[in-house]
């Protein structure tokens, strides 16, 4: 969402061109900005404090009811109170926002298209908006497809941002597509950052191909930026509070408390490869 406090432009009085005899002024045309000015000033009215995608996990390991609650989440932070103040403490007051489903690398659906959040009407209407999609599932989980198809959709935002940010939210490893790490490395090339949303509501189970720690996974393979950082969701009691939560960071451009490590810096907790190699292990490929 964004909220955008308009600063007003100062306007220079216009000068009368002189005619061809002395003390007489040649009429012109209804004054206007110079050039330069009213692009200066078109620019200002298209600039947000932050450029961020919402990419959400719809593959079959996600349950109904979670895809429900997730839906939910973020449609009520988008209106909550809280994120609304949120908005009104940026230098401009507003953000652009687009959100849109993944599963498999080629699988990526937009659901919301680049909006500009700017108070509680535009507000509510991207949440409802979010809320009238009929929910689907799909098969894999591409994590590396999500931030692949996200990072070109910054250049068609036709609202310039402080910051862009790729929000990353779903319960199990890449298993499909390129090497998450690759796509992560080439986002961060271009002064992208990703956060994570983990969740691990449910016990780990080979027949979703979920992990352990997928926390750290995300962590030391999902993530990356200055002030990156991993909400983790491991309570369905939580949801919606995590959800709103990491939004209200990511508005805010706050950063965490606990800073997480650059990747660089240490050894991954778990393998980066990990949700490639349990795929290939239970199809034999």
């Amino acid at each position: 969402m964004r909220l955008l406090f308009s600063i007003g432009a100062v306007l220079v009085a216009g000068v009368l061109a002189g005619g061809d005899v002395a003390g007489i002024a040649a009429p012109g045309p209804k004054f206007e900005p110079p050039r330069t000015q009213r692009l200066a000033a078109d620019k200002d009215a298209k600039t947000g404090d932050v450029e961020l995608i919402l990419a959400v996990d719809v593959s079959y390991s996600m349950d109904m009811d979670e895809l429900a609650i997730q839906r939910e989440g973020y449609a009520q932070a988008i209106q909550s109170k809280e994120f609304l103040q949120a908005l009104k403490m940026g230098p401009n007051g507003r953000i652009a926002v687009t959100y849109f489903e993944w599963a498999a690398s080629t699988d990526q659906k937009i659901i919301i298209p680049w909006r500009l959040i700017d108070g509680p009407e535009t507000a509510d209407a991207v949440a409802t908006e979010i809320m009238k999609t009929p929910i689907r599932r799909a098969s894999r989980t591409s994590i590396s497809g999500a931030i692949t198809f996200a990072m070109p959709l910054f250049d068609e935002d036709p609202y310039r941002g402080l910051r862009r940010v790729i929000d990353i939210s779903g319960d199990g490893p890449n298993n499909n597509g390129g090497p998450v790490t690759v796509a992560r490395d080439a986002a961060l090339e271009k002064g992208i950052v990703i956060n994570g949303l983990p969740i691990m509501v449910k016990e780990p189970s080979y027949s979703t191909m979920d992990i352990d720690n997928l926390d750290y996974y995300y962590e030391d393979c999902v993530i990356g930026g200055p002030g990156s950082f991993v909400i983790t969701i491991k309570d369905r009691e939580k949801f919606k509070e995590a959800i709103r939560t990491k939004l209200l960071m990511e508005v805010a451009g706050r950063v965490p408390e606990r800073p997480v490590m650059r990747v660089a810096d240490k050894e991954p907790r778990v393998s980066c490869l990990i949700g490639e190699k349990i795929w290939s292990d239970r199809w034999g490929r």
